[in-house]
């Protein structure tokens, strides 16, 4: 969306001044105010085209536009509330970083602001909710953020958000209306979610007709039946959900939840300890087919242009695309994609030739895209860091299920990941039908070696367990320290280990790397591994 961005009048087309880094990337929020929405839909009204729902929706589309002479006849506004990349850092704390980004030109919240004590955040909090109805743009809360960057730097991030900044949203409006069926959709990991459909109703500006109910335990939990009257609000102004029933339950029969797949008609089952009902019918149910088709070429995964939903059913219906190797040989295919409605040349051409660029695919996104039940993105890479080929990793998971109690260590060594994890690769791999998948994908495309860029250190490629009280740093941060120096952080101790860390009050893990003749060091020796790296 860059060039479509290059379009909105309050970014800068250049900066200039003292202290200009080569490098600095400005993060914010692209909007629309409520005059302008208006005024929008006034005109789409007149001009007899589709109204938006909301100006957040308006603001979205209108930034991706394809004709970036489009973007720039929509009235679109700029807050910066951060940055990401940066050859250099003008300041040390957040809010002169900001005050900064504001003085080259960049539209800054007026609502910025510091304060020292938790009373004094909660109090502008207030203030900015008090004032909320009069503003001339939509919010839904407030972010609170640690000042310092140095503090920011050692609390760091979990997988998608920082530790060092909180989002306190405002409570959401609510509104009633009636519960008219509840569908059934199957996911691709085989999860029936039920669906509410609701009466059209108005809620925070936005006119809902869909909530998802979530699953059965939430349905029991609620009370609901076709026919209620509900209260429905949108978590964090988005996100609708039925807050309530307002129909007594002795007024009709309670909810019955399916115990068949309404797609395939296979038995659907929860599994024990887990509130999701699942169906079993696993790659042979067209649901799942289709949604892990969508997931594996998904921005996260394989990210690849072109195949969109709609063209997965497509290709899908004709018999095209019946597993995640087929993607690769629709090249074959190229005059019968000619003769469908809707494609060029062009079209076509640049569908090809996204699959083909990724032949030699990331294989943390390649693994990440099988949908394997447990492995998400962060699981994904924290397998390859340790395995680096997925074939390596294929054989540790099957040795670990077969009872091979070293290769289940190692597994499990790996910081977040569990039982569940390899319980889950073992499944995988058990299934006949899914080795058919990953040795027919696995024949089309080479992931190279998945290898993350580190400093040169003593200790890379080496496994390095902590264990102890750490008196000058989290043991994440030092976790975080050993993967940037090319280390593996692993939880517990075995033959593989090269390196305990050990802080006062190590127990059973330093006496194990004693008995393995494993290398103990110290907290400061660490420092110094640390300081020789750079």
């Amino acid at each position: 969306v860059t060039a479509n961005v290059a379009h909105i009048a309050d970014i800068p087309q250049e900066i200039g001044g003292d202290h200009v880094p080569d490098i600095f990337e400005v993060r914010g929020e692209v909007y629309m105010s409520k005059q302008d929405f208006a005024a929008l839909n006034a005109a789409q009204e007149e001009a007899g085209a589709k109204l938006f729902a909301n100006p957040r929706n308006a603001a979205a589309g209108s930034l991706r536009q394809k004709d970036a002479s489009e973007t720039a006849k929509r009235p679109l506004r700029f807050w910066a509330y951060g940055w990401g990349a940066a050859s250099e850092v003008p300041a040390n704390t957040q809010h002169d970083v900001m005050r900064q980004i504001e003085a080259w030109g960049f539209p800054v919240s007026p609502f910025l602001k510091v304060t020292d004590t938790v009373e004094e955040m909660l109090a502008h909090y207030a203030e900015i909710g008090r004032q909320r109805p009069d503003l001339p743009y939509e919010i839904d809360g407030v972010v609170y953020k640690v000042d310092r960057l140095d503090w920011q730097q050692r609390l760091g991030f979990v997988a998608k958000a920082p530790r060092w900044a909180l989002a306190h949203k405002f409570p959401a409006e609510q509104a009633e209306t009636t519960l008219e069926a509840i569908d059934i959709q199957v996911g691709r990991t085989g999860k029936l979610t039920p669906v509410g459909r609701l009466a059209p109703v108005m809620v925070g500006g936005v006119t809902v007709t869909n909530v998802t109910l979530h699953n059965r335990d939430e349905i029991e939990r609620l009370g609901v039946r076709p026919g209620d009257r509900v209260v429905v609000q949108r978590a964090g102004d988005v996100i609708p959900q039925v807050v309530r029933n307002l129909t007594p339950e002795v007024e009709r029969e309670p909810y019955n939840f399916p115990d068949t797949c309404p797609e395939c008609g296979s038995e659907a089952v929860a599994e024990e300890g887990e509130v999701d009902v699942r169906c079993t019918g696993g790659l042979i149910c067209p649901a799942q087919r289709t949604e892990r088709l969508k997931h594996f070429v998904s921005r996260k995964a394989l990210d690849i242009d072109g195949l969109g939903e709609k063209t997965i059913d497509q290709f899908f219906a004709l018999g095209w695309l019946e597993s995640p190797a087929d993607i690769f040989r629709l090249r074959g295919r190229k005059d019968a994609i000619l003769a469908l409605e809707g494609w060029q040349d062009k079209s076509v051409d640049n569908l090809l030739a996204s699959v083909e660029s990724k032949r030699e695919p990331d294989a943390a996104r390649l693994l990440f895209g099988l949908g394997i039940r447990h492995v998400g993105e962060v699981t994904a890479r924290d397998l390859l860091k340790n395995f680096q080929t997925l074939p390596a990793l294929r054989k540790a998971a099957e040795q670990a299920c077969a009872g091979d109690d070293e290769a289940f260590a190692e597994i499990t060594s790996i910081d977040g990941v569990g039982g569940a994890v390899v319980e889950a690769l073992g499944d995988f791999f058990h299934e006949a039908h899914n080795v058919e998948v990953w040795e027919d994908l696995l024949s089309l495309v080479s992931p190279p070696p998945y290898v993350v860029e580190t400093l040169d250190s003593p200790v890379a490629g080496k496994t390095v367990v902590f264990t102890g009280k750490l008196a000058t740093m989290s043991r994440d941060e030092a976790k975080a320290q050993a993967e940037r120096l090319g280390a593996k952080a692993a939880g517990s101790v075995s033959a593989k280990t090269d390196l305990l860390v050990a802080g006062p009050g190590a127990g059973s893990k330093l006496k194990k790397a004693q008995e393995l003749g494993i290398k103990v060091i110290d907290e400061a020796g660490w420092a110094d591994i640390v300081e020789e790296a750079g």
